[in-house]
């Protein structure tokens, strides 16, 4: 359900985007001694959510071509992953950007936290035109805990591959995007059959199984940040 009421579009922003810019300003603070340019972090931060409106129609397109709900999830997260990644190259191909390990992680998960605020927002505009506030504060809170932590570990894993992948020869160097995109869309699919699958039931169990994969990749991150 859209609306046109200003006042609703911008709490439902504000609620789409406070919980991306933090989880931004944390990994930042991470590479704090090799600051990104802001204006490259905001062009790439838009883009991200620019790629929203393809993502949808690329699943709105899976979801009458596949009548498999186990397919879509796949497929659906598959096309998030993708499109999350294409929206960073499209901004940084042929630069020097991203020619160091760390950079990859970075921009990838900017990007992808510019897809969550978009996706968030379009979440909360409903509950909210509804006079709903306390389901929308609820959907908010559940979100940043969860699809929005979901979106940047995703990204997190698939830069990590491409920025360890910069320091590797011949076939690995290939191989290891792959992967990481492998393990991107498996973790995102799991995470999507999880909540489907639970509902409410055992939320806290499907996030903390989520908070554990970011631990992981906290440390992969650390790792990268050190080949440079």
């Amino acid at each position: 359900m859209l609306t046109n009421d200003p006042k609703i579009l911008g709490l439902a922003f504000l609620g789409g985007i406070i919980p991306s810019l933090l989880w931004l300003w944390f990994w930042l603070k991470e590479e704090s001694k090799k600051p990104e340019p802001k204006g490259i972090l905001i062009v790439v931060f838009i883009a991200g959510m620019i790629s929203v409106i393809f993502v949808i129609q690329i699943q709105k397109f899976i979801q009458t071509q596949i009548s498999s709900p186990e397919g879509q999830i796949v497929l659906w997260a598959s096309a998030e992953e993708i499109i999350k990644y294409l929206a960073v190259m499209a901004v940084l191909y042929r630069t020097n950007y991203i020619n160091e390990a760390i950079k990859w992680p970075i921009y990838l998960i900017t990007a992808a936290l510019g897809f969550a605020t978009l996706e968030n927002t379009l979440f909360l505009i409903k509950p909210l035109s509804l006079g709903q506030n306390t389901v929308g504060l609820l959907t908010g809170g559940l979100r940043f805990l969860g699809s929005t932590l979901l979106h940047t570990v995703s990204s997190g894993i698939l830069g990590v591959a491409l920025g360890i992948s910069l320091h590797l020869e011949g076939f690995k160097r290939k191989l290891y995007p792959i992967i990481g995109l492998i393990f991107a869309i498996a973790l995102h699919s799991v995470f999507n059959f999880l909540i489907i699958r639970n509902g409410e039931n055992d939320i806290l169990k499907v996030f903390s199984f989520l908070w554990v994969v970011t631990i992981i990749v906290m440390l992969l991150f650390e790792k990268v940040r050190r080949m440079d």
